[in-house]
């Protein structure tokens, strides 16, 4: 453990050297957000949560400054696969989707929830429609949910997770399911404690992204001071 802790440290401070370094087109940024992934996954293998989850957000960061530079380029793509909907089958709308992903996982970054919502949950119920793609839907639904966790509208939650049930009636029988309601209940119990020990059981079997995992630390932080401040007043 003391290994990782160590090399953890390794990266990160090679990551805020390249941060402070000159580089052509941004690329200090790509360079920086390799080395900060690197060193949080070496303190969530130290156990090191909280250090993990800083360095998360600091490499949603970088990400965000990648994709500021490269939206321009983005759009054009996002145009040019939207014109080719028009002649393809299959090929195209995965094509699509993936750029509209994109967008969607652009928006979350940028807490634009809404938007990044209505886009996982179009692009799920296209894919059910179409044998190849049923098989991400999952997937998108779990997305869709991790930013409705991010509104902090328990309400909304719960509507969703419903929503989520008749539109895949398999969804109710997956881990992504169960994942994003066990959460729901800590956050309508403001429990901090019992949402970290189901974040942590989630990714011990599936292993969570970046992405993901910058979101969930955006409901955790969100949790911790809902709790402090009703410590203060109490």
């Amino acid at each position: 453990m003391s290994d990782h802790l160590a090399k953890a440290q390794e990266f990160e401070k090679k990551a805020e050297k390249k941060i402070k370094s000159w580089s052509l087109f941004g690329s200090r940024y790509d360079d920086a957000a390799e080395l900060y992934a690197k060193s949080a996954n070496h303190f969530k293998l130290a156990k090191s949560w909280d250090r993990a989850g800083s360095l998360y957000v600091i490499l949603s960061d970088c990400h965000l400054k990648i994709i500021s530079m490269k939206l321009p380029l983005l759009v054009l793509m996002l145009q040019t696969v939207t014109r080719k909907l028009q002649t393809k089958d299959i090929e195209a709308t995965t094509s699509a989707n993936q750029c509209k992903l994109k967008v969607a996982q652009f928006s979350a970054q940028q807490e634009q929830y809404q938007k990044a919502i209505e886009i996982y949950e179009k692009i799920a119920r296209q894919s059910l429609n179409i044998n190849l793609l049923k098989y991400g839907v999952r997937g998108h639904l779990l997305n869709a949910g991790l930013c409705q966790l991010c509104r902090g509208d328990v309400v909304a939650i719960t509507n969703a997770l419903e929503r989520y049930e008749n539109l895949d009636l398999t969804f109710s029988r997956t881990r992504e399911y169960k994942f994003l309601a066990d959460l729901a209940t800590t956050i309508e119990e403001e429990d901090v404690t019992k949402f970290t020990h189901v974040v942590r059981e989630f990714d011990s079997i599936t292993r969570l992204d970046p992405w993901k995992t910058t979101l969930l630390w955006r409901v955790k932080e969100a949790l911790k001071a809902k709790e402090l401040e009703e410590d203060d007043l109490t």
